[in-house]
């Protein structure tokens, strides 16, 4: 079990936001005092991961505001991921105005500490939200042919923040802003009488 647990520490090469090959990317070290949304995907110039690439880069503020870094990891080479950088957006590249670290997971160390190594090859499409004491608050793993919700894992990281600075639980179909939880009964009394529709609601 990774929940709840410290996220495993690695070392690797990464291409940089500023297109620059970084040779010892130590992750203990960048995600200091920082959220980070840690997310696999199994191969560049493939079908369904440059639009979750591009959809997070594309809320990065949002991530920023949060206190949240962005890093992602394949198996392909670092000069596979400049490559695909390198390559149009309109001809299945990502472009090179992403704003986060692609890291290189070519010996496949990385998405085996993690456990979402698939058949000994890529990694299965999989997200760890961990905190700013490096704690895995989040995993999920999806088939290859399922993207990721992109404001899910923002509204689960407002979650995870709310939590730190007050310890307000969220509840079922809890939406950023709204209604939270005090972990005694008299709260969970008062949730369900006032909110009991929000429960319903598609």
């Amino acid at each position: 079990m990774l929940i709840k647990n410290k996220a495993p520490n690695f070392i690797s090469k990464c291409v940089t936001p500023n297109n620059k090959i970084l040779k010892n990317f130590n992750f203990k070290k960048i995600i200091k005092n920082k959220n980070c949304v840690l997310f696999f995907w199994p191969l560049d110039f493939s079908f369904i991961c440059p639009t979750e690439i591009l959809s997070l880069n594309f809320r990065y503020k949002e991530f920023k505001k949060r206190n949240t870094i962005i890093l992602g990891v394949s198996t392909d080479s670092v000069y596979t991921h400049l490559a695909w950088k390198n390559t149009k957006i309109e001809k299945g590249g990502i472009g090179n105005n992403i704003k986060f670290h692609l890291i290189s997971d070519i010996n496949k160390n990385i998405q085996k500490l993690y456990k979402v190594n698939y058949k000994n090859s890529y990694s299965l499409r999989a997200t760890f939200i961990i905190d700013k004491k490096r704690i895995i608050k989040h995993i999920s793993i999806n088939d290859l042919h399922i993207g990721r919700n992109i404001n899910e894992i923002i509204r689960l990281i407002d979650a995870i923040n709310l939590y730190s600075l007050n310890k307000e639980l969220c509840p079922a179909q809890w939406k950023t802003n709204k209604n939270t939880i005090k972990p005694n009964k008299k709260s969970i009394s008062n949730f369900l009488k006032n909110n009991i529709k929000e429960l319903y609601n598609k």
